[in-house]
């Protein structure tokens, strides 16, 4: 693409320290980051932050100073496959950068694909994420990477960019630009750098007038016509999901309303709204109201059918329900363990008493022999191990503080006493 025709956050996208506008307790002179570029000794890293604040152009720069080619995925659309290729590439080098956008977004998988390479050194890797890495990214990959935290941009640090941007861009500098007031788009660029350049170019365009007079009137006015405030395949379309759900999860109505509307007025796709809800219903109330999941699962068939306008109504009574709903991950949980486990013990045998025998082989070999079937006893239980041998008594489910799972709790207790220590 020719240069005239990138958007001007890509235009004025800076490619040494000296124009990154900043993060200056990492890139200051003297602090860390300035004396790894510096030295040419830099380590894997972790970029943890807002977006707009620089993480991708931080890694450009470093890969620029080290002189090693720069290799950019995004973990939205990139799998195992395109991480062993620039790995592949970069042996072929001797060494490389990736940059890897949204690495939180990698399972376990595909972070366990990047060890060998970091811990070997034939990639130095930088990771983007807007999540707390302690969380979303494995602890082998974390212990081989520094977490640099880069902090939201200062007002001042927003207003730097503007006038760099007016004075310094090819195409703007040639303009009579007067920023009379910047109030508004400060607030649309949400701190977002990308975002603050891209809408003050947008404005700019709309002014046919020679002087490019900037009020917050203009700009507000600009924003109802013609942007995008919520941008579907951007950072922003997680960002805002994210709120959302953990709104819900929050059990706070009016911040979830709050966040369905940005959505719902930003144009997203009703059904994946919906789609979100369903997940959210299981994921974080289970069973502390089985009804979370009948109800969500109503509103996606409702929106599916209707569609918007009125599919807002639907999607608003779901997010207020579940929101105000009991809440449990327990069976998140119990399923998240029971994948950890057998991942760990992978294929236990069945007990024998277990297993089907529909021949006479598999009789002879005590297949289903001492099977004991609930039904023929009091209560339609008897106490049998279920689990392979080495794991028996193993507990994965661990009901929640809440009336319906408190129950759960008493009842099996009640069959199963001490062996699984509910």
């Amino acid at each position: 693409m020719n240069n005239n025709q990138q958007p001007l956050a890509e235009r004025m996208r800076p490619k040494t320290l000296k124009d990154y506008v900043g993060q200056q307790h990492l890139v200051g002179k003297g602090n860390v980051l300035y004396k790894a570029i510096e030295t040419g000794n830099c380590p894997s890293i972790i970029f943890w932050g807002p977006p707009g604040v620089g993480k991708t152009t931080l890694a450009r720069i470093i890969a620029n100073a080290l002189a090693l080619q720069f290799f950019q995925l995004s973990a939205i659309s990139s799998g195992v496959k395109e991480v062993r290729a620039v790995i592949d590439t970069s042996k072929k080098l001797g060494k490389a950068l990736l940059f890897i956008d949204e690495i939180h977004r990698f399972n376990k998988a595909q972070q366990d694909s990047l060890l060998g390479a970091v811990e070997a050194g034939i990639i130095t890797l930088i990771g983007a994420t807007t999540e707390n890495p302690s969380f979303e990214v494995i602890s082998a990959l974390l212990s081989r990477c520094q977490v640099y935290t880069l902090k939201p941009l200062s007002k001042s640090d927003l207003l730097a960019l503007l006038n760099k941007s007016k004075k310094e861009d090819v195409q703007l500098s040639k303009l009579n630009i007067n920023i009379k007031e910047h109030e508004a788009l400060l607030r649309l660029s949400g701190g977002d750098a990308r975002r603050l350049l891209n809408v003050f170019e947008l404005v700019i365009q709309s002014i046919e007038a020679e002087e490019k007079v900037i009020t917050n009137d203009l700009v507000m006015e600009m924003a109802q016509q013609k942007m995008a405030l919520y941008d579907k395949t951007g950072e922003q379309h997680y960002d805002i999901i994210s709120a959302f759900i953990k709104s819900i999860r929050g059990s706070d109505p009016n911040a979830a309303v709050y966040y369905l509307a940005r959505m719902i007025a930003g144009g997203e796709d009703p059904k994946f709204i919906a789609r979100r809800l369903v997940i959210h219903a299981s994921e974080d109330i289970g069973n502390a109201n089985p009804n979370a999941l009948v109800l969500a699962n109503a509103a996606f068939d409702a929106v599916n059918k209707i569609g918007y306008p009125e599919a807002r109504i639907m999607l608003s009574q779901a997010t207020i329900y579940l929101a105000t709903s009991a809440k449990s991950n327990a069976s998140y949980m119990a399923i998240d363990n029971a994948i950890d486990l057998v991942n760990k013990t992978g294929d236990l045998p069945v007990p024998l008493a277990l297993r089907n025998a529909p021949t006479k082989l598999m009789k002879d070999l005590a297949y289903g022999k001492d099977y004991q079937y609930a039904h023929n006893y009091e209560g339609n239980f008897v106490e049998f191990e279920f689990l392979p041998d080495s794991i028996k008594g193993t507990t994965f489910f661990e009901p929640g503080n809440n009336a319906r799972e408190a129950e759960m709790r008493k009842r099996l207790k009640q069959k199963w006493k001490e062996n699984y220590g509910y």
